[in-house]
């Protein structure tokens, strides 16, 4: 049986290569695929070099320049730059040659390459990013979307998302009918934006299993599965998010370490902090799909370490096992009438 192959943009990432490099040998022994590094080949070998790749099957496929991380034009990027491994990438998926493209390269670059490359789905007007994101509840997390792919967004852009983000939670994390909430800044029908307003009776008429307006606390608790807003909106709870949870643990750090009482109660609190540390950690959720492409396209985060890579490819394994392009693409048909 052929390995699945997934395709990494190298070079692409605040670490890369040295972490990204780390993150393929670490998924390529644990998930039993190949991955394909695409980048420039001594930088890659250097740091191949530096792992145990016995047995592993890590390619290279050469790209001989790089789109940089504070790109000023990314929705352009990849078209001059024809030979990034970026650009490189996500051909080989277009072609056939790769079952998905990880990068953790320029958002801006990643979501427009991705579009002109491989295409929107049929039916699907805009693409967005969705992400698994913590919270409570049996899953312990839920799917947002859009986190910034699509800033300026329409009510029907919001409908398709909620669509392929409903199926993507059914399909890869196994929840049935899983429960649709639009982010607002009021529980009522009548809150919310004028996009708010405008997208709820659409969605109620959608047929998903929509719960209506949700406002921001509500995210985290698990009160809905999946959760849909515009990609201004979205990036900005994302990043809020991280921002308060690495406040959190610093001031637990120095309060945990003011005194010897402290320090003693820590040592023994260590593995409660550590499995909450782990729940919060963005490194372990991979990255987020490329809602709306035609192609399993998977964006970790810009500074991911190996882990967060390990796990991006992860995700992207995820999605190509549970055939989910599949499904996105029934939901374009659908959309697309």
């Amino acid at each position: 049986m052929a390995l699945m192959k997934i395709a990494l943009d190298a070079m692409g990432g605040d670490n890369a290569p040295v972490e990204t490099v780390r993150g393929a040998i670490e998924a390529a022994r644990e998930y039993g695929l190949e991955v394909v590094l695409v980048g420039k080949p001594d930088a890659i070998q250097t740091e191949l070099a530096k792992g145990d790749t016995s047995g592993l099957s890590l390619p290279i496929e050469p790209a001989a320049s790089v789109v940089p991380m504070d790109e000023h034009t990314p929705s352009t990027a990849w078209r001059r730059q024809r030979d990034s491994s970026l650009t490189v990438a996500l051909q080989m998926l277009a072609d056939g040659k790769v079952d998905a493209v990880v990068s953790a390269g320029n958002t801006g670059a990643v979501v427009a390459g991705g579009t002109f490359i491989l295409r929107r789905i049929e039916g699907i007007d805009r693409p967005a990013l969705g992400i698994p994101f913590p919270a409570m509840g049996v899953t312990g997390r839920v799917f947002l979307a859009d986190v910034g792919a699509t800033p300026d967004a329409r009510p029907h852009f919001l409908v398709q998302w909620a669509r392929m983000s409903a199926v993507y939670m059914e399909r890869v994390q196994g929840v049935k009918n899983p429960r649709v909430g639009i982010v607002s800044n009021g529980e009522e029908e009548t809150k919310g934006s004028e996009l708010v307003r405008e997208t709820f009776p659409l969605l109620q008429a959608s047929g998903l299993n929509f719960i209506g307006n949700i406002e921001g606390k509500d995210i985290p608790s698990g009160i809905a599965d999946v959760v849909i807003t515009d990609g201004f909106t979205g990036n900005v709870i994302l990043k809020t998010t991280e921002g308060v949870a690495g406040m959190i643990f610093d001031l637990l750090r120095a309060e945990l370490t003011s005194s010897m009482m402290s320090k003693v109660l820590a040592a023994l609190l260590r593995p409660n902090f550590r499995r909450i540390g782990n729940r919060l950690d963005y490194a372990e959720y991979g990255g987020a799909i490329v809602l709306g492409v035609d192609g399993v396209l998977i964006k970790p985060h810009g500074r991911s370490n190996a882990k967060a890579i390990k796990n991006a490819i992860r995700v992207g394994k995820s999605a190509v096992e549970q055939d989910i392009m599949a499904v996105f693409r029934e939901v374009g048909e659908t959309d697309g009438r």
